[in-house]
């Protein structure tokens, strides 16, 4: 079968593409962004690729055409494909129809950590010698490809909230058929596509109802906005998780699952089931959040057979996910991260985790509010106090963005700047660099080539 795929480069539609080839289709694929590293993992694997929506690729007609949620009414090849009658279907249905059918999947969800999540978890099930297929919207160290069919029946899913398709405003993950689900938080966010948090609800809870009674809910036991998804009807068993406290809250002390920190960056903790050390994790990975995101992977790895040692050990080989807290480089002791954060949570937690493991080195934060929430500004009254951990922050005005950016840095509690330009830019974050400096890039785009613009002008300043 001839499969065309329109938004090819998206990290899901990639990945499914990667995986349609694997089960003997020809695969073809055309977006509007054709880049590294997606692009590079499609052509290596030998999907063709072509620029633009130009209905020329269509002719002639593949057999099914499978169409990302970017696509929307107007683009030529939807429009192509709607006159001239050629069988469509969307990434999630595609999924379920001619993958997931028959499998134990495993599915990770929440507004935050699901790529990491999802890459822990597959990387535990692969340690273990379960050698499951996975689709994670992500690339991670550990595995070659974002995504593969795998050799038994465990499938392991980043689980995304995002609406399927111009013709199915159902979020992607109801489609799965889930038996182990991961719900790692949930917060307001994809202001394009959601009114508010009630709608976002509402989605996850047509997850919730999809899951059976002999699967696993996983979820944090603090966080508000699930605790009231789950109330509104839940049919499965569910385990949740928290941090064991030496005030012992009234919240934590009921979570099944704990962690323990041993080191205050997250770097070494121990896991506990009902009071019990079940497993110490000493790994690369730093902050709260990713001790969150390990969590619940153990759990659910346990769901499947993997005993929460066995789990640890494979954590503390856990390489990362590209674009995670993703150091660069390191020049004349000034370290690059490259991070994918675009939420106030995530920019917070990423700054907090690195903040815990440097001590007093200075942190300078540069962020490019690129989302399509953070260019409508819902989210800009929470900004300025994502950054407390950073000791100087660069902020940059896409010319996109639909609102000024000025009042954030005026209530800034910690020295701030917004920039227009990507070379006063890159001058400002040099000129703040001092001896072991950390400079973390935010953004959930290419950010105009700034990671290696900036490294470039390090390497000829001598500090």
């Amino acid at each position: 079968m001839h499969i065309h795929i329109l938004g090819v480069c998206g990290t899901f539609m990639g990945s499914l593409a990667q995986l349609a080839k694997d089960l003997g289709h020809r695969v073809t694929g055309s977006d509007t962004n054709v880049y590294p590293p997606m692009s590079t993992q499609l052509e290596q694997a030998g999907i063709e690729l072509m620029q633009g929506f130009d209905p020329a690729h269509l002719q002639p007609a593949p057999d099914l055409v499978v169409i990302g949620n970017a696509m929307s009414r107007g683009n030529a090849a939807v429009e192509y494909v709607l006159n001239q009658g050629i069988p469509y279907t969307s990434g999630p249905q595609w999924l379920r129809d001619h993958v997931l059918q028959g499998k134990w999947v495993l599915a990770v969800a929440g507004t935050h950590g699901k790529t990491t999540t999802s890459s822990m978890l597959a990387w535990i099930l692969e340690y273990a010698g379960m050698a499951p297929g996975y689709l994670i919207g992500g690339v991670t160290k550990n595995f070659p490809t974002s995504a593969r069919l795998g050799d038994t029946p465990f499938f392991v899913v980043e689980a995304d909230e995002y609406d399927s398709a111009f013709f199915d405003k159902r979020s992607k993950f109801v489609h799965y058929n889930a038996r182990t689900v991961i719900l790692n938080n949930l917060e307001f966010d994809h202001a394009d596509i959601f009114p508010d948090l009630a709608a976002i609800q509402k989605q996850f809870h047509h997850l919730v109802r999809t899951v059976p009674n002999n699967g696993l809910l996983i979820s944090p036991i603090n966080d508000r906005a699930l605790a009231e998804v789950i109330a509104q009807g839940c049919w499965t068993p569910q385990q949740q998780f928290g941090f064991a406290s030496d005030k012992n809250s009234s919240d934590e002390k009921n979570a099944e699952w704990q962690a323990q920190l041993l080191t205050p960056d997250g770097s070494s903790f121990e896991v506990l089931q009902n009071g019990k050390q079940v497993a110490q994790v000493n790994w690369s990975q730093t902050g709260i959040h990713n001790v969150n995101n390990g969590l619940a992977a153990m759990i659910a790895a346990r769901h499947v057979g993997v005993t929460p040692e066995h789990s640890a050990k494979a954590l503390e080989q856990f390489a990362g996910v590209k674009r995670r807290m993703e150091i660069l480089a390191d020049v004349h002791s000034v370290k690059v991260y490259d991070d994918f954060a675009h939420h106030p949570t995530a920019i917070k937690t990423t700054l907090a985790g690195l903040r815990a493991k440097v001590g007093a080195e200075k942190i300078i934060a540069i962020i490019e509010p690129r989302s399509n929430t953070m260019r409508m500004g819902v989210h800009k009254n929470a900004l300025n106090q994502s950054c407390t951990d950073a000791d100087d922050v660069l902020w940059y005005q896409p010319a996109n963005v639909d609102w000024a950016m000025d009042e954030v840095v005026n209530k800034s509690p910690v020295p701030a700047k917004l920039l227009r330009d990507l070379d006063e830019l890159i001058h400002c974050a040099i000129s703040l660099c001092e001896k072991n400096t950390h400079i973390v890039i935010m953004s959930n785009g290419g950010f105009g080539g700034v990671h290696q613009k900036l490294i470039e002008q390090l390497k000829k300043h001598a500090l």
